[in-house]
């Protein structure tokens, strides 16, 4: 929204300096974007005259110019000499001087003392050009002899008036009007807000163009459609105030009808529009839903096509205007114009911001018309545009058409003064409050409150509270800490879960591993090879196609980053992510999971040959190593069970009991394929809720527990089928006594074709070593081979082997 210090003024009696009013504006929500104050660009240009010009000696295109100058109008008069090439420079000519020391905003150049040709000059005689006026450089500016000598130019063309840009928020379409501007600024205390007085023109004779609204749109789309002929205008340039007010913004001075327009569109944020009454056929204007395919040719010069349902303006012949968005060219008022239809009218918001968006028109009455124009102000608006154009063209009105009613926007909330302290911290007397909203427009009948009519955004009683708490500054919250419930240092607020998730984060960081911090959105394809792609997980509104699905696991954002940094060069990798997953689309569907990925090698180049690639086992060994950190139990079991993005053969879960506490091992080749991923790749994946709760909530380790009795260890080697999983014997080996059995470990295996011509076809050997710890006495002799017989009939169960003879 764009205006200026003078245009403000019509509206805000007040003395206020241009920063004061600026700085207001942003504390009151409506943030300055600009100023533009001429005064700082163009005031030190001054009238002087040329007391005498001759010819240059040394050039034939230039003149030396002896220039009387002021520092203000009556004051003592000072001759400079000036260098000066345009061609109507002459002796008695009183134009713009610009002194040594000044920025020319047209050329970018800083005046400096000079000499040309020989011949010293200290100024410079300007153009409109340099002084960014207009195009027009074939001679320095002209002005009346009768200038007064001195004055800064802008001040006598009346060019001082700053522009200021402010940022309007969609919840105040008030503010796209100078006059709301102007309210705001007047209830904070910035000055008084002027009366606007409507003082209805009365018709003289009945308007020859009737108006009616479709009845399927009277209920939403457009409730009322009022309008009058204006007879008899002379349309042309409008005055050189209203065209400066206009520039100002930006806007472009078409005529004196169309200007009105305009100006009652930012002064007052009420658009209007102006037909050609010769142009209307039929003598009848109706407002309807487009039946599709019709098409207009616009004030922009662009050609539209109507879709069904967009609301149209049409008269006997076809369609004269897009409803609430832009005007047709054909009906369009032009030089010639001497009767017009002047229209005004409420639109619903959501209708012209579908059409708007659908046909990809950006106007200015779009921009107000989908934000909520004032709808009790329509009426008033047209009387008030109909004297501008009477004021300004002459002319004679009829009487106004309508067809609908003002939409009833009246609503009550309750006033509570108290609620101010509650919601935003602010102590404001009621009766400050009450002047507040008062000075707003809003109307105060004891503990009820309605609000205007052109405030569509206070839907209830904390917009009440906002607005005055907007009003008296926000600024003068004061931070104040809250009250504790108890006395003395405050009891520690992680709770179990979120200690571990910071221990664990710390735990992978000791680690090597380096943390990524990923979106938690994936795409389809991604989805559907790690286990998702269901629409419970899928985004109605996603950010980009590459993002439409909740991730089901953090691999898939750890191999996107692993793959960047390849293709970068780096290649050995260790990366790690703790965060949510998604099952579901239900709060309970989700969990949080700490990921580790590893690729590349275990180290950088050395020369012992230390150095090799990443295998299963050192994701297990990571992952065994922040289940320690956490507190989980240390003799836990293993399985294969694994999800499918993880290779079949080489990959593991540690359990206890059905709870799966870890999953590790290589990443599927198709999965590596797939992201591009070069050499080993291995990962695993913990459960943050998984493991369960340390029994001692302390942060001591427990006591260490020393046993003064010698363990005992024994290696059993089984004769087993060639398909029998390592794992399956250890298991099996470890549940023959789980008191005594310390620790069971796989030392060898012997397989292939020497092994089964040896064993049988299809067999292999794994030997064990079985570690028994006695915790109360010494084991005897006999007791060991107790424990072996219970082990060698154990994995004789489990696998069908038997011991290796």
């Amino acid at each position: 929204m764009k205006f200026t210090l003078s245009w403000l003024k019509e509206h805000l009696e007040t003395e206020a300096t241009l920063d004061e009013i600026v700085d207001a504006l942003t504390d009151l929500g409506l943030e300055g974007e600009e100023v533009a104050d001429p005064a700082a660009t163009l005031g030190a240009f001054r009238i002087a005259r040329i007391a005498e010009a001759v010819k240059h000696p040394d050039a034939d295109k230039l003149n030396l110019c002896r220039v009387e100058v002021m520092d203000a109008p009556g004051g003592a008069v000072e001759e400079v000499q000036v260098v000066c090439g345009a061609p109507n420079a002459r002796t008695g000519l009183v134009g713009v001087f610009a002194p040594v020391g000044t920025h020319i905003p047209g050329t970018g150049v800083d005046l400096k003392p000079g000499v040309i040709r020989g011949q010293a000059s200290n100024g410079m005689m300007c153009s409109e050009r340099e002084l960014e006026l207009s195009e027009d450089h074939d001679g320095i500016i002209e002005l009346p002899s009768d200038a007064p000598l001195g004055m800064r130019y802008i001040d006598y063309a009346g060019l001082n008036d700053p522009m200021i840009y402010i940022k309007i928020t969609p919840n105040r379409p008030d503010a796209l009007g100078v006059r709301g501007i102007a309210r705001d600024l007047a209830a904070r205390g910035l000055g008084v807000l002027k009366a606007l007085d409507v003082v209805p023109v009365e018709g003289s004779f009945p308007s020859p163009v009737s108006v009616a609204i479709d009845p399927a749109l009277k209920e939403k789309g457009c409730p009322l459609f009022a309008g009058r002929v204006i007879r008899g205008v002379k349309n042309g340039p409008s005055p050189k105030w209203l065209q400066q007010r206009l520039t100002a913004v930006g806007l472009r001075p078409i005529s004196a009808l169309v200007d009105v327009t305009n100006f009652f569109t930012i002064a007052l944020n009420r658009p209007l529009h102006v037909f050609d009454v010769a142009k209307v056929e039929g003598g009848a204007l109706r407002v309807h839903p487009a039946e599709g395919g019709e098409e207009i040719l616009a004030l922009d010069g662009k050609a539209y096509r109507l879709a069904p349902g967009m609301m149209a303006i049409s008269d006997a012949k076809g369609v004269e205007s897009i409803a609430g968005i832009m005007g047709g060219e054909h009906s369009g008022c032009t030089d010639e114009t001497t009767d017009v239809f002047l229209e005004s009218a409420y639109w619903d918001p959501i209708t012209v911001a579908a059409t708007g968006r659908a046909l990809k028109i950006n106007s200015d009455a779009r921009y107000r018309f989908e934000r909520g124009v004032d709808p009790d102000f329509t009426l008033p608006g047209l009387e008030l545009a109909t004297r501008m154009i009477l004021d300004l063209c002459g002319g004679e009105a009829s009487e106004v058409v309508t067809d609908g009613a003002v939409p009833d926007t009246a609503r009550q909330y309750r006033f509570d003064a108290a609620r101010c302290s509650s919601l935003v911290g602010m102590d404001i007397p009621e009766a400050e409050q009450r002047r507040i909203l008062q000075a707003l427009g809003f109307v105060l009948d004891g503990d009820k409150v309605t609000p205007p009519s052109w405030r569509p955004d206070v839907l209830g009683d904390a917009d009440l509270v906002e607005e005055v708490a907007r009003v008296a500054s926000l600024t003068k919250l004061e931070g104040k800490p809250m009250a504790r419930p108890q006395t003395g240092v405050p009891a520690p607020i992680l709770t179990p879960l979120q200690k571990r998730e910071r221990l664990m984060r710390r735990t992978l960081a000791s680690l090597g591993y380096h943390e990524c911090v990923t979106y938690s959105f994936i795409d389809s394809a991604s989805a559907a090879l790690f286990g998702g792609g269901e629409d419970a997980v899928k985004l109605e509104n996603p950010i980009s196609s590459e993002m439409k699905h909740m991730r089901t696991d953090l691999l898939p954002g750890l191999l996107q980053a692993a793959a960047r940094n390849q293709a970068r060069g780096f290649m050995d990798l260790a990366l790690f992510e703790l965060g949510p997953v998604f099952h579901g689309g239900e709060p309970g569907e989700q969990e949080i999971q700490a990921t580790g990925l590893l690729i590349g090698a275990n180290g950088p180049r050395d020369p012992h040959h230390a150095r090799r690639a990443v295998d299963l086992f050192d994701a297990k060994g990571d992952a065994e190593a922040v289940l320690a950190a956490i507190g989980a139990p240390a003799k836990t079991q293993s399985d294969r069970n694994v999800a499918g993005w993880f290779h079949p053969g080489r990959a593991g879960r540690l359990t206890l009991g059905k709870n799966a506490l870890a999953t590790f091992g290589e990443v599927h080749p198709k999965v590596l394929k797939t992201y591009g991923i070069k050499g080993a790749a291995v990962a695993f994946t913990l459960p943050l809720a998984a493991a369960p709760m340390p029994k001692k909530a302390g942060a001591t380790r427990a006591a260490l527990v020393l046993n003064d009795l010698q363990a005992v260890e024994r290696d059993f080697a089984f004769v087993v089928d060639s398909t029998v999983e390592a794992l399956a014997v250890t298991n099996a080996a470890q549940g023959a006594d789980k008191a005594l059995i310390e620790a069971v470990r796989v030392f060898d295996e012997f397989s292939g074709e020497k092994a089964e011509s040896q064993m049988g076809a299809g067999k292999k050997s794994l030997a064990i070593s079985v570690r028994l710890q006695p915790q109360g006495k010494t084991l005897t002799e006999k007791e060991i081979e107790a424990v072996s017989a219970k082990i060698v009939e154990k994995v004789g169960k489990a696998t069908g082997g038997v011991l290796r003879g």
